[in-house]
């Protein structure tokens, strides 16, 4: 039996493809049914040191359609970080005050970090250019809701993939599903061979790329990453490749009928407003799918009996 209560959740690494089904089909019960007094009496405190908009009120709006409370804050000035705090004394501060914890924080091991000093579930929001593990979990929601199945499917990551954690949490996640995954970025933005070596010691079939339209035909899913500025240590890199990536309907001419277009959002440029429209855009489906995710991760986490 699966038993998440009291349960970390910081990384893909740390779930088994087992988990992870379970979380899913736990997410497809808060779809069907409203549990609103599930988590009654709970309180969630979220600790944003970096912006969010997706993340953090999908949370909200979670904890609360289930009956709980949130506290928080969602800019490190408003903290007493700014009094020279340590992450560590915020931890054991705001443990006293919830019953979870959801960290966004702009530093790689973060969440790892404060999920050894709590005495209450932490939850991964996104740490640095690490892992993004509820993000990852509505993006195989996603595939699964759109394409029937999640496994040998043809998944193609396309942006940032040097510095995109979303990117690094998917292909992790996705290994566990017998996926064939093909990157795409310019060459400074590959994938870490860091990750690389560990599909390729999983056996799992990937390919590099530095352009789409070759291999746009025989994709199932394509998800395109936002060129992430604010993780560039040097401007001019960024400006190198801002615009790396347009994708707009023209490209979409000899894709498969069922291919679905994903972005964990906020995007810049790297879509065009005109394929909102088309029937490959399912990326603001993708977000709404944050609620049922982070409702499954929430009343697993707290021991919640469905």
């Amino acid at each position: 039996m699966i038993n998440f209560k009291g349960k970390n959740i910081i990384s893909m690494h740390d779930l088994s493809k087992q988990e992870i089904i379970h979380i899913l089909k736990t997410a497809e019960c808060m779809e069907k049914k409203k549990y609103y007094d599930l988590l009654k009496g709970k309180i969630l405190a979220t600790l944003f040191f970096e912006p969010s908009t997706r993340t953090k009120l999908s949370f909200h709006s979670a904890m609360k359609q289930l009956g709980g409370s949130t506290i928080g804050f969602s800019d490190a000035q408003t903290s007493s970080t700014t009094k020279g705090e340590s992450l560590h004394d915020t931890i054991r501060m705001v443990e006293q005050y919830c019953d979870a914890i959801v960290m966004r924080h702009p530093l790689d091991g973060s969440a790892r970090l404060a999920a050894e000093i709590a005495s209450v579930p932490v939850i991964n929001g996104g740490d640095g250019k690490n892992q993004h593990p509820t993000q990852t979990l509505l993006d195989l929601y996603t595939i699964k809701k759109t394409q029937g199945k999640i496994s040998k499917l043809h998944v193609a990551i396309l942006g940032d993939l040097k510095y995109g954690r979303t990117a690094h949490s998917l292909a992790t996640a996705l290994s566990l599903f017998d996926c064939k995954l093909s990157f795409i970025s310019p060459p400074s933005l590959r994938m870490p061979r860091q990750i690389c070596d560990e599909l390729t010691e999983k056996n799992i079939h990937f390919t590099e790329h530095e352009s789409v339209e070759k291999i746009i035909p025989d994709i199932d899913i394509l998800y395109s990453t936002r060129i992430q500025r604010e993780r560039f240590p040097d401007p001019r890199e960024y400006e190198m490749v801002k615009n790396a990536f347009i994708l707009d309907t023209p490209l979409f001419k000899n894709a498969k009928p069922t291919l679905k277009l994903l972005h964990p959002l906020p995007r810049v440029n790297e879509i065009t407003t005109n394929m909102d429209a088309t029937p490959y855009a399912s990326y603001f489906e993708q977000a709404g799918n944050g609620i049922p995710i982070r409702k499954a991760v929430l009343a697993l986490v707290l021991g919640a009996k469905l």
